[in-house]
This record gives C-alpha cells, sequence and structure tokens, in this order.
C-alpha cells in the first residue's frame, strides 16, 4: 500500500498541478493568447491588405472604361460626339496621347482608344468640347502655307503625276478627271480654302475620301487617303490638315487624287490647276 500510495501520491500531484495551471497560470496565458489571436484578425494590417486586393478591381469598375477601334473617316472630335466623352476630344486626346502621338489629327483605322479612362491628375481643363483637334494648329498652318488670296495647294512640294483630262480606259469616264500628286503614303493633305466638310469617308474606287464645299460655289475633292481627320458638317480653314495620303480605292500606287468640281458629285469636274492658279496658288 505504500508504495501504491507513493505511486499515486506523485500522480495525484502531477494532476493536481495540470489541473491548477489550467485553472490558474493556464488561464492567464490562453487569455492573452486567446486576444492575440483576435487582434491578429482585425489589424490594421490585414486589412489594409483585404482592401489593396479589392482596390484594382473596384477602381477598375468605377472607371467604366472601353476599348474603341478607329474606323475610316474617324476623328477624334468625331469620336468624343459619338461616344459621349465628357470634355470633348481634348479629354480623348488626354488620356490616349501615349497612343496618338504629338499630334491629335494623326489617328489611322485600328488604333485602340481608351474611352472613360480617368485624366491624371494635373491635367489642362478641357474648355471647348465642340473645337476640333485640327482647328488648335490650323491658324499658324494656314499663314506658312496659303497665298495671298486665302488658297494653298492640298499637298506641300509634291510633283503632279497624271494631268487633268488625260484619256485612258482606266477611267470610268474615258478621261482622267482630276490631278494627281505623286506623294508617299502618310503624306499631310490640307484643305486648299476655308470651306464645309459635306462629306468624309469611303468613295468606292476613290476610296477614303473628303469633298469640301468653297465660299465661291466650288467643291474640291481629296481621295485616296489612308486616314481622315475631319468629319462632315465640319468648319475647314485654308491649310488645314484633312487627313493622309494613301492608296485606298483603285489605285496602282500611293498619291493624292484631287479634284475641283461645280457639285459635290462625280462628273462636274472642273480643271483643278487652271482653279488653283486663279488663285494665286503655284502649281508645279
Amino acid at each position: 500500500m505504500p508504495a501504491k500510495g507513493k505511486h499515486r501520491r506523485p500522480k495525484s500531484q502531477r494532476f493536481t498541478r495540470s489541473i491548477a495551471l489550467a485553472g490558474t497560470g493556464g488561464a492567464a496565458l490562453a487569455l492573452p493568447l486567446m486576444g492575440a489571436t483576435g487582434a491578429h484578425a482585425a489589424t490594421p494590417t490585414a486589412t489594409v491588405a483585404k482592401t489593396a486586393t479589392a482596390a484594382p478591381a473596384a477602381a477598375k469598375k468605377a472607371a467604366g472604361t472601353k476599348t474603341y477601334a478607329v474606323k475610316a473617316g474617324d476623328s477624334l472630335s468625331k469620336i468624343a460626339d459619338e461616344q459621349n466623352v465628357s470634355g470633348g476630344w481634348k479629354k480623348l486626346y488626354s488620356d490616349n496621347r501615349s497612343a496618338v502621338g504629338s499630334d491629335p489629327t494623326l489617328i489611322h483605322p485600328g488604333l485602340k482608344l481608351t474611352i472613360g479612362k480617368k485624366a491624371a491628375s494635373g491635367s489642362a481643363t478641357q474648355s471647348s468640347a465642340k473645337t476640333t483637334p485640327s482647328s488648335t494648329k490650323s491658324a499658324a498652318t494656314a499663314a506658312s502655307t496659303s497665298s495671298s488670296s486665302g488658297y494653298t495647294l492640298p499637298v506641300e512640294g509634291a510633283t503632279v503625276g497624271t494631268g487633268y483630262k488625260v484619256a485612258g480606259s482606266m477611267w470610268s469616264s474615258g478621261y482622267h478627271t482630276g490631278v494627281d500628286f505623286v506623294v508617299p503614303t502618310g503624306t499631310t493633305i490640307k484643305a486648299i480654302a476655308a470651306g464645309t466638310v459635306v462629306s468624309a469617308g469611303w468613295g468606292g474606287a476613290y476610296g477614303n475620301q473628303v469633298v469640301i464645299q468653297h465660299a465661291d460655289g466650288q467643291y474640291s475633292q481629296y481621295a485616296h487617303m489612308s486616314a481622315l481627320s475631319v468629319s462632315a458638317g465640319q468648319t475647314v480653314t485654308a491649310g488645314q490638315q484633312i487627313g493622309l495620303s494613301g492608296a485606298t480605292g483603285n489605285v496602282t500606287g500611293p498619291h493624292l487624287h484631287f479634284e475641283i468640281r461645280a457639285t459635290p458629285n462625280y462628273g462636274s469636274d472642273v480643271d483643278p490647276v487652271a482653279y488653283l492658279r486663279s488663285h494665286g496658288v503655284a502649281v508645279g
């Protein structure tokens, strides 16, 4: 029995100590441990981490951005109007400057633009949504290229290739209805005088074309363009960029087909070289 009691006593003491630890010191240790666990779950660091993870998705949803692919005949002002861009073409240009480049008039079919992107802080306030991108530099351009009569060449430094009235079976009328200025794709095309754009877009055999009505009632036509910078109804000034030369439509190579017409339609052509010269423009 003493041996048994001796055996039981140490066991009883160990059991008692275990209970005591659990009931006193154990509780004192357990409470901070539980508190620490709870505190860890609610620490600002954990909250920030969770918020930071969710922030990009929330920001993206709030921004409501979408991508727009530029089409033939588009301009930043036209896209801004159609897509209801708050701030107009200037806001659209500001948000896509890295894609468009330094000249807001040089956009081309297939270019991807972001619509609804939040402008970077410190960007300029957009004051005029109805002003076209080209008009911001039209005055300086016109001053340097226009004659005293307010007319200018549609392209600078270009030579005339095929002249007016040249006969041939390749033209449906039996002769060339305008003149061709030999220029590579991407050359700036300018309005020869102030006027109103009556059409801008696809013109069948003429490819991408622009037709402008001038104050004297005559119309100028610019065909086979690779990109357009204006839209129908827009007012332009002499020397203002209206697009880029190209090789769209029925062509054998890049050039600008240029016509002067008595009406906006095919078949009312007049001699374009004689017309320009009558307005003081030298044609090489």
